[in-house]
C-alpha cells in the first residue's frame, strides 16, 4: 500500500510539473497570438509573398518535427493558418484508380520517397499485381492489398504552393459505402475518378455501378465542388483519345446536373494517368496529348474555391473516432468556430463537461485551430468508452441540439423493388458521423419538383423521384442542426439494404426539452 501511495504522489508531482510547463508555454504565446490571429483568417486564400516565405520555413520545421516526433515549437503553431486547408475525398467506382491517384499525388508532392516506392513495387510484384504499387501508399492494411480494394477511408496530407490538403481515399466497392459516406461527410472538394478504359467506365456508370451512387452521395454530403478526373488515359484501349474523353464528359454532364451540380460553375473535367502521373503535378506534354489545353490536377485543386466557414461561430466538431492516449483523444473535423488549449467544452448529447488539454492538427501540436481543420483533441473530464462516433464536441454557451425526432425535406432516389415510401418506412440514417436506424413517422406534404411549392392534396405515400416533407424518428438521441444554419450538420442520406434510397436536409427541429 505504501508503495502505491508513493507512486501516486510521484505521478501527481509529474502531472503538476507538466501542467506548469504547458501553462508557461501558453502564457508565452497567447498575447502575441491573439493580436495576430484575427488577420490570417480573412487573408486565408490570398497571401503576400513574404508570408509564404515565412510559411515555407514553417513547413521545413514541421517536417523536422515529424521526424523527431516531438510536439511542434510554438512559433510554428502560429504559422498554421497562413495556408488555407481543404479536405479532398477521392470517390468513384471500384478499380477506377482512386488509391493509385492518391498515392501518385503523395509521391509527386514529396511525401513519399523513392525507396518506399521501390519497396511497394516489389511487394506488388510478389503478389502479381504490378500496377497496384502506387495504391499501397493509401491502402495500408493487408486485406486492402490482397484484394486491391480500399475498405477504410485512408488519410494522407500534402501541400501545394497555396493550400494544405488532406486526402480522404474513400472505398469504391458497394459493400463499403457507409465508410465512403464517413469520408465524404468531412470533405470540401470531391475528386470523382472515372476509368476511361473500354468497358470500365460503362460498368461504373450504368445502373448499380458505384459512380452514380457516389455522385449523389457526395452532393448530399456537402461536397460542393467536384473535379471529374478521367483516369487511365494511357491505357492501350484509350491512348489519350479525345473522342473517348469527350464521350465520357457528354455522358456524365447530364447526370451531374440531375444530381444537383451546376456543371459550369462547380464541376471541372480533366484527363490524367494516375499510374504514370501524367497531367497531375505538371501539365501533360503536348507530344502525348496534343488536344488538352486545360490545367493539371494540382492547378485545378489549388484554384478550387470553397465557402468559408465561420471561425467565430459556435464551436461544432462531430467526433468520428476516439482513443486513449494520456487522456481521452477525439478526432473530427471542425465545422464551425475555433478551439484552443484550455477551452471548456461540452460533449453532446450526453452533456459531458470537458476541458481541452491539447490540440493536434496533422500530427503537430497547435495552440488554436479553426473551421475546416481535421483535429485530434485531448480532453479531460470524460472517459473514452462514454463517447460514440457521431457525438459532437460543442461550445457550452451554444450547444448543438440533441433530438430523437425532426422534420426533413427528402428526395426519394430509388426505392427497393415494389417498395412504397409511407409512414412506418424504416431505413438507416447517415448524418455527419451519425449512423442510426430511423422510421418515417408522418408524411407532411409533397413538394412539386417544378415549382418547389407544396402540393395541396394530402399525401399518404410517394414513389421514386418525389420530394416530400416528413417527420423522422430515431431510436437514440442524435446531435443535428437545421440545414439552413449548418449545412454540414443538417444533410443526410437514408439507406436500406446497402442502397441509398433517399437524400435529405433537416428543415425543423423540436424545441429543446428543458
Amino acid at each position: 500500500m505504501d508503495i502505491d501511495e508513493k507512486k501516486m504522489v510521484d505521478i501527481e508531482e509529474e502531472i503538476r510539473s507538466l501542467q506548469l510547463d504547458s501553462a508557461e508555454d501558453y502564457n508565452g504565446v497567447v498575447n502575441a497570438e491573439d493580436s495576430k490571429h484575427e488577420e490570417p483568417e480573412k487573408v486565408d486564400t490570398m497571401e503576400e509573398d513574404s508570408k509564404e516565405e515565412v510559411h515555407y520555413q514553417a513547413v521545413e520545421v514541421e517536417k523536422k518535427v515529424k521526424d523527431k516526433e516531438i510536439s511542434a515549437p510554438d512559433d510554428e503553431a502560429k504559422e498554421l493558418p497562413k495556408k488555407r486547408h481543404l479536405n479532398v475525398v477521392f470517390i468513384g467506382h471500384v478499380d477506377a484508380g482512386k488509391s493509385t491517384t492518391g498515392g501518385q499525388i503523395l509521391f509527386l508532392s514529396g511525401q513519399v520517397d523513392d525507396r518506399t516506392i521501390q519497396k511497394y513495387e516489389k511487394e506488388a510484384k510478389d503478389k502479381s499485381r504490378e500496377s497496384w504499387y502506387m495504391a499501397y501508399i493509401m491502402d495500408t492494411n493487408e486485406e486492402e492489398r490482397v484484394k486491391g480494394k480500399t475498405v477504410e477511408v485512408g488519410r494522407a496530407h500534402f501541400e501545394t504552393e497555396a493550400t494544405r490538403f488532406t486526402i480522404l481515399d474513400a472505398p469504391g466497392h458497394k459493400s463499403y459505402v457507409p465508410n465512403m459516406i464517413s469520408g465524404a461527410s468531412q470533405a470540401d472538394v470531391g475528386v470523382l475518378v472515372i476509368s476511361a478504359r473500354k468497358g470500365e467506365f460503362e460498368t461504373g456508370y450504368e445502373r448499380g455501378g458505384q459512380t452514380r451512387e457516389h455522385v449523389q452521395l457526395a452532393k448530399t454530403l456537402g461536397v460542393s465542388k467536384l473535379l471529374v478526373v478521367v483516369n487511365k488515359m494511357d491505357d492501350p484501349t484509350v491512348n489519350w483519345s479525345k473522342e473517348r474523353y469527350d464521350e465520357i464528359e457528354s455522358k456524365m454532364t447530364p447526370f451531374l446536373k440531375t444530381s444537383g451540380y451546376n456543371v459550369k460553375k462547380d464541376v471541372l473535367f480533366l484527363p490524367i494517368s494516375g499510374l504514370l502521373g501524367a497531367n497531375m503535378k505538371t501539365r501533360v506534354d503536348k507530344s502525348i496529348c496534343s488536344w488538352w489545353g486545360g490545367p493539371c490536377l494540382f492547378e485545378a485543386l489549388d484554384a478550387t474555391e470553397v465557402i468559408q466557414r465561420d471561425p467565430k461561430g459556435p464551436f461544432r466538431m462531430p467526433i468520428i473516432d476516439k482513443f486513449k492516449d494520456m487522456g481521452t483523444v477525439v478526432m473530427g473535423k471542425v465545422e464551425s468556430g475555433s478551439v484552443r488549449e484550455g477551452d471548456s467544452m461540452l460533449i453532446m448529447p450526453n452533456k459531458a463537461h470537458v476541458k481541452v488539454l491539447a490540440v493536434y492538427c496533422d500530427d503537430d501540436k497547435v495552440k488554436r485551430a479553426g473551421p475546416g481543420e481535421n483535429l485530434r483533441v485531448r480532453l479531460s473530464g470524460v472517459e473514452e468508452e462514454d463517447i460514440l462516433a457521431g457525438f459532437v464536441l460543442s461550445s457550452i454557451s451554444q450547444p448543438i441540439p440533441a433530438v430523437t425526432e425532426f422534420v426533413a425535406q427528402l428526395q426519394i432516389l430509388e426505392l427497393l423493388d415494389n417498395a412504397i415510401f409511407t409512414a412506418g418506412y424504416k431505413a438507416v440514417l447517415h448524418i455527419h458521423a451519425v449512423v442510426e436506424e430511423c422510421e418515417i413517422v408522418e408524411l407532411l406534404q409533397q413538394i412539386d419538383p417544378k415549382t418547389k411549392k407544396p402540393m395541396r392534396k394530402r399525401v399518404l405515400f410517394v414513389k421514386n423521384g418525389a420530394i416530400v416533407l416528413c417527420r423522422i424518428q430515431v431510436n437514440n438521441i442524435i446531435c443535428i442542426e437545421k440545414f439552413s444554419d449548418f449545412p454540414q450538420l443538417g444533410r443526410f442520406t437514408l439507406r436500406t439494404e446497402g442502397k441509398t434510397v433517399a437524400v435529405g436536409k433537416v428543415t425543423d427541429l423540436p424545441s429543446p426539452i428543458a
